[in-house]
């Protein structure tokens, strides 16, 4: 998982990488090929608007296709950095109160404010591994205070091949790639993750990037959210996922990085964006219990 940082420091001291910042750029793929850099040119600008920096993890202020604009506004991030600590195997959380500060970006990644929620919407890290907070604003206060407009989840099921940009509020770092392809299931220590999104291996996002929004490069929209990578080659060990096909077999892919995919979170949140798991199409795990005494 990307959250501890004490890892990703020493994965810097010892690579002599560097973080890159607002200064440097985003990082960026190998050139392409002509055709490539043709398809490249369509792509949108990407940028940090709209993006969060927690204490230990990265995020995003977030609406769906039915949010309205004076609807309480939605930051996304991981399960793992749920502030409470990380959600067992099976374990749902919705409508849990909370008071958990984020810090909002601007487009150049400065901050322009401190955003608070008020509870816990949902979180799991069961199939998928997410956390959104309910603020105590609108998204019409953020942009008249801020200026800032909120990151729209996509309702589509993204596409192997597609460019993505990977941003991290917490590194203010950019990193460019594309849809490698998906895994049926992904396995890490005691949690597995459904349809997860794999990364071409220029996504080499690290610590502190959990929760970055993962953003289709020609929509502008977010399709996943970033959450680990196999770091040592280990096989189904806590920060080295494996892949399991629909045979069972499992494959171990030292250095790449994952995402789980947001789609499906749309067809969960209903009017005045509430969660509602009840609604048609909505498969998101749903408490314990829930699923015997709603049958």
């Amino acid at each position: 998982m990307r959250r501890p940082l004490v890892g990703a420091l020493t994965t810097l001291l010892l690579t002599g990488a560097t973080v890159a910042g607002v200064g440097a750029g985003p990082a960026t793929a190998a050139p392409a090929a002509p055709a490539a850099a043709q398809a490249k040119a369509k792509t949108k600008a990407v940028d940090f608007a709209g993006t969060v920096a927690l204490s230990n993890c990265s995020g995003s202020l977030i609406r769906m296709p039915s949010s309205a604009d004076n609807d309480p506004a939605l930051v996304m991030t991981n399960g793992h950095c749920l502030e409470t600590g990380m959600p067992g195997p099976g374990e749902v959380l919705v409508d849990q109160p909370s008071s958990r500060t984020f810090s909002l970006l601007n487009s150049t990644a400065g901050k322009v404010a401190t955003l608070q929620a008020t509870k816990v919407s949902y979180a799991t890290m069961t199939d998928t591994d997410v956390t959104l907070y309910e603020l105590n604003t609108t998204y019409a206060r953020i942009k008249q205070q801020y200026g800032i407009d909120a990151l729209r989840l996509s309702g589509d099921h993204p596409v192997a091949g597609t460019p993505i940009k990977v941003v991290s509020g917490y590194w203010k770092r950019i990193y460019s790639c594309n849809v490698d392809g998906f895994v049926h299931q992904l396995r890490e220590a005691d949690w597995t993750w459904k349809d997860s999104l794999r990364y071409t291996p220029s996504c080499n996002t690290i610590g502190g990037t959990s929760g970055s929004p993962v953003i289709d490069a020609n929509s502008g929209k977010v399709v996943a959210i970033n959450n680990t990578g196999n770091e040592n080659g280990e096989r189904c060990t806590m920060n080295n996922p494996c892949e399991v096909d629909e045979n069972g077999t499992v494959t171990v892919r030292r250095g790449i990085n994952y995402a789980e995919q947001t789609y499906g979170i749309t067809k969960c949140v209903g009017t005045g964006n509430k969660i509602d798991l009840d609604l048609p199409g909505c498969e998101l795990p749903k408490p314990a219990g829930e699923e015997l005494t709603r049958r």
